[in-house]
């Protein structure tokens, strides 16, 4: 099992220069609670996520640290700080300092990676072109999707995985429709969600017509898009 099996290939991502409150609406109407950003070469270069919006100024959240904390550090943190709750581009507010998988990384380089860095997500590159993201919950759904008798991704289950991605993504009526697509022994495992129990049984169709499938195994779920903005998915 390689990143590429894991990961979410369809990404939202957004550029340096969008505004703050694009940000916040991108991730709002995407159901999600980061995504990368990507300079004009199609290069990640930092990621935006909720807890780079939680200290604003519109808000009245932003931090207010110690008076001797300023004195101790220069003033460096109370300016950061600042720029934080107070600049209105995305280039302003990300996190630069971005840590990316090649799509052939391990789960357990992907574990510690996350662990390490007390992340949430990783993009995944191909030869530094971004080409998808792994989330913890990409991990939890993968294991989910094992059983005792299962036996590692095998290359026609990546080729199945392929076909099955190609297959669903002209259904993709939300970003979060088919949000990951696992393949094992031939089996179809389906995550995500979207607003229709019709819309869950023609993606479910898109894979059963896929050939040398043998099933599908379908975890998509149907969310109310307003009872889903409230939960954050």
């Amino acid at each position: 099992m390689k990143a590429v099996d894991l990961m979410t290939p369809r990404v939202i991502t957004i550029t340096p220069d969008a505004s703050v409150a694009e940000a916040a609406k991108r991730m709002l109407d995407n159901r999600i609670s980061g995504m990368p950003v990507m300079d004009t070469a199609g290069r990640v270069v930092g990621i935006i996520s909720e807890g780079d919006l939680l200290h604003r100024v519109e808000l009245g959240t932003e931090r207010r640290r110690s008076w001797w904390l300023g004195l101790v550090t220069g003033g460096a943190i109370a300016s950061e700080d600042f720029i934080k709750s107070h600049a209105l581009k995305v280039g302003d507010v990300m996190t630069t300092n971005v840590s990316t998988v090649d799509e052939n990384a391990a789960p357990d380089e992907i574990v510690r990676l996350l662990e390490s860095r007390r992340i949430k997500r990783v993009p995944v590159v191909r030869n530094g072109t971004l080409v998808g993201i792994i989330s913890r919950a990409n991990l939890l759904r993968a294991l989910a999707s094992i059983t005792p008798e299962t036996s590692p991704a095998a290359a026609d289950d990546r080729t199945l995985h392929e076909r099955v991605a190609a297959a669903a993504k002209p259904l993709a009526w939300d970003a979060r429709s088919h949000d990951a697509i696992v393949v094992r022994n031939g089996i179809v495992h389906l995550w995500g969600f979207v607003s229709t129990e019709a819309q869950r049984d023609a993606i479910r169709v898109a894979a059963e017509g896929v050939p040398g499938v043998k099933g599908v195994e379908n975890n998509i779920q149907v969310v109310d898009p307003v009872e889903s903005a409230a939960w954050g998915l």
